[in-house]
């Protein structure tokens, strides 16, 4: 059985227990997994503390911080192809995408790479004509990023790549459930020539690791991808340090398709958007808002989709529907469609477990006309399941696009551009994707409104919620101070 070790202050070891890591395509353990505990978290902040206070880092100029992200963006293309190895044996995410995605994350260290000597500052026009003003953008200091198992690398580059661009040092502790590829990509940055405990990875549960890091003392920033019920312990827990948080969360995102739309586009979006990745993510798009003038149509193009999605090994690359990572998320989905069933949707197709070992479950259509307010409709399922909605006119369908605590993503599938214009200004979502999909780019910001959390993660805006702003005042005159009890 394969053994994976944590990395704390450059040097990788042992946690204080481990654990197994179950391989989803089988049900069965595969690897031994570093446990951190309290002595462990206290040893990654402490290091990355020191690293964030040493000469080293801190007198490090931000084109050299650049340069050496450069660096990190170039190993990870080359390791690229094992990268994807050990994520879809440890995750079950289909190698086909895994391979893709992560080949694509060096992008993002690349442009983070260019950004790091771009964070610019402002001088102020001050009022005071003995004065000048200026502002300096800063790191804020020690931060903890927190990742959930699917799309490690990528959750982790939107974190790690802008923190270090701004001069933070990270902590991150990678997902219990399928640890491997953020353990393996420790080794890749150790390469790089980063000075000991910049970046430091453990993995560990709650109570013992993901708590104790979360309200460290000496934390100054909390990054969080996850669902909103541990957010909230997050947010109780900075309360300990008052550390800043940024909140990338969970989504019902509506995929709104207009009468006037382009059919065939926008059948293979919803698919991209619901049965990609098994449906296990946070943008995935689970709620279909139909117009009732060609319902009918598209679910029966749907199901055909569906009926004929390959679903296999996730090692393989022409299986198009993996496994789910765990067997509670099947067992989760089970429980939601039987629900929604019993108060009136109608299954169109899947919602049965296959035959045979590992967590699989096929892509499923729910048809909610009757049960507009089913526990489908509501809740997050995190797995290939679609609820269906029908409007009539445009105000119902931006009515059912924004009935959701949630608010992270959003489709919308139409020829008129001005309805288009119409949909972007009402939809209640951080991205509005207009006659496409799924669609990602470093340069971007990517986050949303509601339980959908708060933050950006992307782009400059990403990089300057690594930095605060310090003012510093310069008096330019020579004349003694006036009165000291006036303030200026």
């Amino acid at each position: 059985m394969q053994q994976f070790q944590q990395y704390i202050d450059g040097a990788f070891s042992d946690g204080a227990a481990q654990f197994e890591s179950k391989d989803p395509a089988t049900g069965q353990p595969w690897a031994l997994m570093p446990e951190a505990r309290a002595e462990d978290v206290n040893r990654a902040v402490n290091a990355a503390e020191r690293a964030f206070l040493d000469p080293e880092w801190t007198n490090m100029t931000a084109t050299q911080r650049g340069k050496l992200l450069l660096r990190l963006s170039d190993l990870i293309a080359e390791n690229a192809p094992r990268l994807a190895e050990f994520e879809t044996r440890d995750t079950g995410k289909i190698i086909r995408e895994t391979s893709a995605q992560i080949a694509y994350v060096a992008e993002y260290y690349r442009y983070y790479a260019g950004l790091a000597d771009k964070i610019e500052g402002a001088f102020l026009p001050i009022d005071k004509p003995d004065m000048q003003v200026w502002l300096r953008r800063e790191p804020v200091g020690v931060v903890a990023a927190v990742v959930p198992w699917n799309s490690q690398l990528f959750l982790s580059a939107v974190k790690i790549g802008p923190a270090l661009a701004a001069g933070c040092t990270v902590v991150l502790k990678a997902s219990e459930e399928g640890p491997a590829p953020m353990l393996e990509f420790a080794r890749i940055f150790d390469q790089a020539g980063f000075p000991k405990g910049v970046l430091n990875i453990i993995t560990g549960f709650g109570p013992d690791c993901g708590s104790v890091l979360t309200s460290h003392p000496k934390v100054a920033h909390v990054a969080f991808t996850g669902g909103p019920e541990t957010a909230r312990h997050i947010v109780r827990n900075s309360a300990n340090n008052l550390a800043s948080t940024s909140l990338e969360l969970g989504g019902k995102s509506p995929f709104i398709v207009f009468e006037d739309a382009d059919l065939d586009s926008a059948v293979n979006a919803q698919v991209s958007g619901i049965f990609a990745a098994t449906g296990q993510s946070c943008v995935a798009g689970s709620r279909l808002v139909i117009q009732r003038s060609i319902k009918d149509e598209f679910l029966a193009r749907l199901k055909e989709k569906a009926g004929n999605v390959v679903i296999g090994s996730p090692q393989d690359m022409a299986t198009e529907v993996g496994p789910l990572c765990t067997l509670r998320q099947r067992d989760r989905a089970l429980d939601l469609i039987d629900r929604s069933v019993a108060q009136g949707a109608r299954l169109v197709i899947g919602g049965q477990v296959p035959e045979g070992a590992g967590y699989f479950f096929p892509p499923t259509i729910l048809d909610c006309t009757d049960a507009p307010d089913a526990p489908c409709v509501t809740n997050e399922f995190f797995g290939p399941v679609l609820s269906v909605l029908s409007f009539e006119t445009e105000a119902e369908a931006l009515a059912i696009a924004n009935d959701t605590q949630f608010g992270l993503a959003s489709g919308l599938f139409t020829r008129d551009l001005t309805r288009a214009h119409r949909m972007m200004r009402g939809i209640r979502a951080g991205i509005v994707w207009v006659n496409t999909y799924r669609a990602v780019s470093p340069i971007v910001p990517f986050g949303g409104f509601g339980l959908s959390g708060h933050g950006r993660e992307g782009g400059v805006e990403a990089a300057l919620e690594y930095t605060k702003t310090k003012a510093v005042w310069l008096r330019t005159s020579d004349d003694p101070i006036p009165d000291p009890f006036v303030m200026r």
